[in-house]
Parts: C-alpha cells; sequence; structure tokens
C-alpha cells in the first residue's frame, strides 16, 4: 500500500492559557500543502520503519495501533522523506497519521474514523487533522475539529531561512509562557472567528492574526514580494507566502535563492 503524506500550514495560530491537562488552549486553521512525503506499508511480522532512520512517531503510532486493536503482527512501512525536517510543517505527524490509516486499512476490523481520530490524538496534536479532508478549525488543544470554507485558487511559496533551526516545541511555548503570551487570547479568538466568517477570496486571509507563537522578518519581505498572507507555519522556522498567481510566487522565490530553501505548491484537499 502506498500513499503521499502531505505538509500543513497553519493559516491562522492563536494562543491562549496552559489547560489542567498541561497543554495550551490554540485556534488554529489547517491547511494541507502539495508538498508530501510518500509511505509504503504492508504487513510484517513485527513493525518495522525503513528509509527515514530518524523517526519515532511512526513507530509509536503503530504500536498503539497495535495494542489498541490486539494485533500480535506488525507492519514494515517505507518513508520518502520530501518535508523538512523540525520545520512547522508536521512533517512527523502527517507520516504518523498516514501510517495509521495504511495500517488500519490492512485489519480484519478497522477502527472507525471517530476512534481513528482519537488515537491519532494520543500521538500528537496535528495528527488527527490529516484524516479530515478539507481546510480544519482546530480548537481545545488542536485536536477537535471542524471544517471550515476558505478559498482555495492561491498558490503557496514556503520559505526555509539557509540554517534556520526550530527550537523544541516545549522551548517555544515556554517562552510563549514567559511573555505573558496568553494575554488577550480572547479577543484575538474573536478576530480570528470574525475573519473567517468574512472570508469570500483569498486575499480576505490577510485579515486572520499572525502567528501568536513565532514571527519571522521574512513574512514583511514575503509581503513585499506580493504575498496577500505571509506567516510562520507552527512553531516555525517555515514562513509561508500566499498568492494570486504562481508566477508570482516563483519571482518571489528567485529572491530568496541564495538565502534558503524554496517550494512552490497548491493547496491539497486530501491526502
Amino acid at each position: 500500500m502506498r500513499a503521499p503524506a502531505p505538509a500543513k500550514i497553519n493559516l491562522a495560530l492563536v494562543v491562549g492559557p496552559l489547560r489542567e491537562d498541561g497543554k495550551h488552549e490554540v485556534v488554529t486553521v489547517y491547511q494541507r500543502v502539495g508538498l508530501h512525503d510518500r509511505l509504503d506499508l504492508e504487513r510484517a511480522p513485527t513493525t518495522s520503519v525503513e528509509g527515514f532512520d530518524g523517526d519515532t512517531i511512526v513507530r509509536q503510532a503503530l504500536d498503539t495501533l497495535a495494542d489498541e486493536t490486539g494485533e500480535s503482527a506488525g507492519w514494515r512501512v517505507r518513508i520518502e522523506k520530501r518535508i523538512p525536517l523540525a520545520a512547522g510543517l508536521a512533517g512527523g505527524s502527517t507520516d504518523a497519521a498516514t501510517a495509521l490509516r495504511l495500517a488500519n486499512d490492512t485489519l480484519d476490523e478497522p477502527l472507525a474514523r471517530g476512534a481513528l481520530h482519537d488515537l491519532g490524538s494520543r500521538i500528537g496534536a496535528d495528527v488527527p487533522f490529516f484524516f479530515h479532508e478539507g481546510v480544519q478549525l482546530g480548537t481545545g488543544d488542536g485536536t477537535t475539529l471542524a471544517p471550515v470554507d476558505v478559498p482555495q485558487d492561491f498558490w503557496v511559496l514556503l520559505v526555509l531561512a539557509n540554517g534556520a533551526m526550530k527550537q523544541s516545541t516545549a522551548s517555544v511555548y515556554a517562552g510563549f509562557d514567559g511573555r505573558d503570551g496568553a494575554e488577550g487570547f480572547e479577543e484575538r479568538r474573536a478576530k480570528l472567528l470574525a475573519a473567517l466568517d468574512d472570508i469570500r477570496r483569498p486575499r480576505d486571509l490577510a485579515a486572520l492574526p499572525l502567528n501568536d507563537l513565532a514571527s519571522s522578518p521574512l513574512v514583511d519581505e514575503l509581503q513585499a514580494l506580493g504575498a496577500f498572507r505571509a506567516d510562520v507555519s507552527g512553531a516555525g522556522p517555515t514562513v509561508y507566502g500566499l498568492f494570486h498567481h504562481r508566477a508570482h510566487a516563483e519571482s518571489a522565490a528567485r529572491a530568496f535563492r541564495r538565502r534558503a530553501q524554496t517550494w512552490i505548491t497548491p493547496p491539497a484537499w486530501y491526502g
């Protein structure tokens, strides 16, 4: 069995206070893009993951599925990595979700989508999104999802500056807490939801609030180069710009060719 594992960007990410479970309250808009890893999966006596030595999350996901369903055998997975590592694009989460979906399909009694969603939420907050079609509004810790109607007729330019290194997610959130980032959460949440209600055309996405967790000077550069919306994805360091026309995205990408890796991709609806 073979399937693509698409990356995601956060069209908006508003972060609130710590919850009782130790996670932060968030409101985010998940959008798939066409950049993807590729996974091959087959049944095997034991679970193994090939092609990416740094994997831990796919194996964890499959072990969790086996425990949940009482499977004594496992799966052999091969990952062809195309999504950059630790870049804020959910490369590990999409691999885990794709492996879970493929492995679940091999079972005599597959888990229902709701059960698969719940299992994925135990692996990571971004994982459940990849079981659902289209753009999704994530609330709670990011795993409570609802579809949102967002135009998809634009191009995405992803920019990852040379040498950029992602901080650990824990340190990013610690920095957020240290600067009292949760202050004003309800107002930012209301602004995000109101902006979503008013989106009719791609350029209306510009009204969404900027990422609470991370910022980058590349955002201003992308806007100066013609992006109608630019922001950091997730905890970074990847920055995206949204363009009406591919030619304009290509022109902007050339401005970064000595300083960054770039990818130009359309939005994606499903895996």
